[in-house]
């Protein structure tokens, strides 16, 4: 036995020594011959990356079909999840839409029947004369501007002056090519207003100051700053609802109105041709007082 493992040993030394020698070389060989190979014939390596792919191709396709399941069926969820969501929103948005088509009919109604009272009692044609402030006798006692505009232009004694913002006076003196307009601010000037948010009525009493008092309110009327102030159109001299300013100062129970009208800037104005039925038609020629007040 030990005779037969000498013996192997003896043949196995050399091919041992051949085998040091050369396999480096052996494996620089194969080294060589796998880049050349690499390089010469692309098309050979393409074709085997190609038929390891179709190979592998059924496998991947059949493991991926669970994870795309399940990556779906996230998906509805998910979709399913958004729809109930939006369902709700929906709901609520149709229950507020029923209570606002339900106030809607009702202001609808309301509308009618106020359109059917102003039919019967139709309110005259307001007209607006457009005039250029020619002249400004503002002083320390009266309030007035002059119009480019009197009589032969359908100007009459009376009749409310508005600007770019809001009313500012009346027509207080008209001859043929003039007018004379008492502004709100003078001391003579008294305009019937109400209060556009408690509609309580009161008369607005110039001063001569650039915020005019507004007095002869109810004892219960509720006033605070910042509430408009429009006309109320008492008298049947001026139209209704033209804004006049707001509440600026309630203090030792005085009122006083900021008006909306900007004095220093006042370049051209309307006057509103305000004519009622046998109230106007008496005034057959209205340039006679007011020339003789013009030229006073």
């Amino acid at each position: 036995m030990a005779l037969q493992q000498g013996s192997a040993w003896r043949l196995a030394l050399p091919l041992k020594v051949i085998f040091q020698r050369f396999a480096f070389m052996m494996l620089i060989c194969i080294s060589i011959a796998l880049l050349v190979l690499g390089k010469a014939d692309l098309v050979l390596l393409e074709r085997v990356r190609t038929i390891s792919t179709d190979a592998l191709s059924p496998v991947l396709g059949t493991l991926s079909q669970p994870v795309d399941a399940l990556n779906k069926g996230i998906e509805r969820v998910q979709e399913l999840a958004s729809l109930v969501e939006e369902n709700e929103r929906l709901r609520r948005e149709n229950e507020r839409l029923l209570r606002w088509q339900s106030v809607s009919r009702a202001l609808d109604q309301e509308n009618e029947q106020y359109r059917r009272l102003l039919n019967a009692l139709t309110d005259p044609l307001v007209l607006p004369i457009s005039a250029r402030v020619v002249g400004d006798s503002g002083g320390p006692f009266v309030r007035t501007l002059l119009l480019s505009a009197g009589s032969r232009d359908g100007i009459r004694v009376g009749q409310a002056v508005v600007g770019p913002l809001g009313l500012i006076g009346r027509v207080a003196g008209v001859g043929k090519n003039s007018a004379r307009v008492l502004l709100l601010t003078d001391l003579n000037s008294r305009i019937p207003v109400i209060l556009e948010k408690s509609r309580h009525k009161g008369i607005l009493v110039g001063d001569n100051s650039t915020s005019p008092t507004l007095e002869y309110l109810p004892n219960n009327a509720q006033v605070s700053p910042g509430d408009r102030v429009v006309t109320s159109g008492d008298g049947a001299m001026l139209p209704a609802g033209r804004p006049i300013g707001i509440v600026s100062s309630v203090a030792d129970g005085q009122i006083r109105i900021q008006a909306f009208a900007d004095w220093d800037r006042l370049e051209y104005v309307s006057v509103l041709r305000y004519d009622l039925p046998g109230l106007t038609d008496r005034a057959t020629n209205p340039g006679d007082l007011g020339e003789s007040q013009l030229s006073n």
